[in-house]
């Protein structure tokens, strides 16, 4: 097992070139393929889950692996149901074949997709036999993964009457919801809510095109978070590839950091043009932060470590998703900021609370990383606190492969 030790600089100062956004470069890769190819999308992400749908297109093989991506697993589900492009068997990782998919497999046996179940009832691997649907009007619970309604909706010009997709009872990660509808706008599709739990997608086929994807918000947090964490008032990072206004729902890190003493400064404010964004200390940080994470649920490890670290106490809720990622993250972030000397409750799986309590932390803490990219890229900015070790820090290649090389050029030490 690989084990890194970072300790991080005396002064904080970089510039980034953040990788490109995983979440619009798999939407964009799926659209681009339901378009009959042609162009590539230009500055993909070089990230495992973008890599791994990159490989199944090229490829198309009888059997495709799509490893520990869940984005992708969805994503290439609804797709491959949809389409008339032969039968295939979807698989992955170990952990993938333990990730619920049965909402997703149920929703598209209902518009006609012929879906079996290789080995366990309700979960990975899929042999799935692609014809054309019909579509028409489908109803989903609005507070399952926004994964199951995007890769819904992406597949519904390709239906025959399309789709009308109601969403029952709470809806949550609305952003990414939308981030889908404005990502099939871009290449045609004609497709919008109709109502407040409702979307209505047309058959109308996409429009093979050049594409341009910005980079990408999430990665942009683990820096905001060391301007945070840095005892320096003179820290000054630059981002590059960021836009503002965004439709990336982790852009809200930006609203949520100047809470916690961090400034955002756009150099230009074209909102359709990337830009380059810099990070600055400021004197304000508040005492106490709650927030309702519903929308941004992958920025939540970032914010559990920084309050605490930064001795803001918190109550975080929106939190159910959690449970099902690359690991369990309420469990996961309980157990590692123990690590830190910090004790974080939950309460019903869905809501994480720091009131101050504190343990004994371990003198050089190790954290596990639990095979999820997120809990490596949250808790090493904690460096700045202490030096501490991560245990199998190769898993950030899930979505910043370059990761610990931009922590070196930033003058982070890393001893393996």
């Amino acid at each position: 097992m690989t084990t890194y030790t970072i300790t991080s600089p005396e002064r904080l100062e970089a510039t980034v070139e953040l990788p490109a956004s995983k979440s619009i470069s798999n939407r964009a890769l799926i659209i681009h393929a339901l378009a009959g190819g042609g162009t590539m999308p230009r500055n993909l992400s070089d990230c495992d889950d973008t890599e791994v749908l990159v490989q199944a297109f090229r490829d198309m093989p009888a059997v495709i692996d799509i490893k520990a991506a869940g984005t992708a697993m969805r994503f290439m589900t609804a797709l491959l149901a949809a389409t008339p492009c032969g039968e295939h068997v979807i698989t992955g990782t170990e952990r993938m074949k333990h990730r619920p998919i049965k909402i997703l497999v149920d929703a598209l046996r209902q518009l006609g997709a012929t879906i079996d179940y290789v080995e366990e009832v309700g979960f990975p691997p899929l042999r799935i036999a692609g014809r054309k649907l019909e579509g028409g009007v489908l109803e989903i619970a609005g507070n399952v993964s926004s994964q199951y309604i995007s890769a819904l909706l992406m597949v519904g010009p390709a239906l025959e009457k399309g789709l009308e997709l109601r969403l029952t009872g709470d809806i949550i990660s609305r952003p990414y919801i939308d981030l889908t509808l404005w990502t099939m706008r871009e290449f045609g599709a004609d497709a919008e809510w109709t109502a407040v739990d409702t979307i209505t997608v047309k058959p109308k086929p996409y429009c093979s095109r050049a594409y341009l994807i910005e980079n990408d918000w999430s990665a942009a947090s683990y820096w905001y978070e060391m301007v945070a964490l840095s005892s320096q008032d003179d820290v000054e990072v630059k981002l590059e590839g960021l836009m503002d206004g965004s439709k990336q729902g982790d852009s809200s890190v930006r609203y949520i950091f100047s809470l916690l003493g961090v400034r955002t400064i756009f150099e230009s404010k074209d909102p359709g043009v990337p830009t380059t964004v810099t990070l600055r200390k400021s004197p304000h940080c508040v005492p106490r932060l709650e927030y309702d994470f519903l929308n941004s649920p992958d920025l939540a490890q970032t914010f559990v470590v920084t309050c605490a670290l930064l001795g803001v106490k918190f109550r975080f809720t929106g939190l159910q998703t959690l449970k099902i990622k690359e690991t369990d993250r309420i469990e996961a972030l309980k157990c590692e900021m123990r690590k830190l000397g910090y004790v974080v409750r939950d309460v019903n799986g869905s809501e994480l609370i720091w009131d101050g309590e504190r343990c004994e932390p371990e003198v050089v803490p190790v954290i596990d990383t639990y095979e999820d990219h997120r809990m490596a890229l949250a808790f090493a900015p904690a460096a700045f606190i202490q030096p501490l070790c991560i245990n199998n820090p190769q898993v950030v290649t899930k979505s910043y492969p370059r990761f610990w090389d931009d922590l070196r050029q930033a003058g982070f030490l890393i001893d393996e």
